[in-house]
């Protein structure tokens, strides 16, 4: 990179995944096929808790949120792609790729926030069963969603506020297909040692505390459901919580991978653990706690029934 040209930049050029035009192609199918079945697959799930009274609880008012997120975080990135492949561009404006980076950082914040209050409520349902109703009340459920919000859009806010303060120069093109902060980063002729540190101190206090949350959670879970005296008690209780700890799995194991270490060290390898948790997990999201939960097929079932008998009258 040439350090000396301060001509600053008006866009950034996503070059993709690929730089043969046929991986492109397929990448663009599967891209096109991923963010649609994410799009139905979430918007179900929130329908289906919308119109089903036995969904209206805690557990499931959680996971309507997090459905929420999925579609909103899947669309912050594919579209664009999607957009720029049909025009034949690469090219993304400053003020979209700031934008792009604010979203990104909120909600894959958020997903991180609600996993670790339903891993919250599950520890409540299973260690505290005769108190559940009493302290998962419907205004703590609110607050606790709020809150989370208030704190993401807080500390996407103040990355984004670091980022328009860096320089960059002649070099605006990566090998990327969203505007990920790490590779913008790369970009920059100038110091980012703040937006590091930031990114190692306020970045990992908020990725860190909900795993945090999450990992002391089942560790009450399991440490309570070892004293259950009959097998079939463990297995019942465990597998409220199987379809949670697959999401946390997939979602914090490719995300602590990539952002926990400098930016320098950023490379494409890392692009792959990327697309786990901004085009995976959404799409695994609903799948997952749909095919592991008896009510949620049944709320499912109902709505698709439901609805064709509307459409045939």
């Amino acid at each position: 990179m040439d350090r000396g040209n301060q001509t600053r930049i008006t866009e950034f050029l996503l070059l993709g995944l690929s730089g043969e035009s046929e991986q492109e192609e397929a990448l663009f199918g599967l891209f096109s096929w991923v963010y649609l079945a994410t799009i139905i697959g979430n918007f179900l799930i929130i329908l289906a808790i919308s119109c089903d009274r036995n969904l209206h609880t805690p557990m499931y008012f959680f996971l309507a949120n997090l459905s929420c997120v999925d579609i909103c975080f899947s669309s912050v990135t594919i579209p664009k792609t999607l957009v720029n492949h049909i025009l034949g561009s690469k090219s993304i404006s400053y003020e979209e790729c700031m934008t792009q980076i604010y979203f990104f950082i909120t909600f894959i914040n958020m997903d991180g926030f609600l996993l670790s209050v339903m891993a919250y409520d599950r520890y409540t349902a299973i260690c505290c069963p005769l108190h559940y109703a009493v302290i998962m009340r419907p205004k703590l459920c609110v607050l606790l969603v709020v809150v989370s919000w208030v704190i993401t859009n807080l500390h996407a806010l103040l990355h984004t506020l670091l980022m328009v303060q860096v320089t960059f120069c002649s070099t605006n093109a990566m090998h990327h297909f969203f505007c990920d902060p790490y590779p913008i980063l790369k970009l920059s002729c100038s110091d980012t040692f703040i937006n590091e540190l930031m990114v190692f101190t306020v970045g990992g206090l908020t990725s860190i505390t909900p795993f945090t949350c999450i990992t002391v959670s089942y560790a009450f879970i399991f440490s309570n459901v070892l004293k259950f005296p009959s097998i079939q008690g463990i297995r019942k209780a465990l597998s409220t919580c199987g379809s949670h700890l697959t999401v946390v799995s997939l979602f914090y194991g490719a995300i602590l991978g990539v952002y926990m270490r400098p930016s320098s060290s950023y490379s494409v390898q890392d692009t792959v653990a990327t697309i786990i948790f901004t085009v995976v997990t959404p799409l695994a999201n609903p799948f997952i706690y749909s095919l592991r939960n008896r009510d949620m097929k049944e709320a499912l079932r109902k709505l698709i029934i439901r609805r064709l008998v509307l459409t045939r009258s």
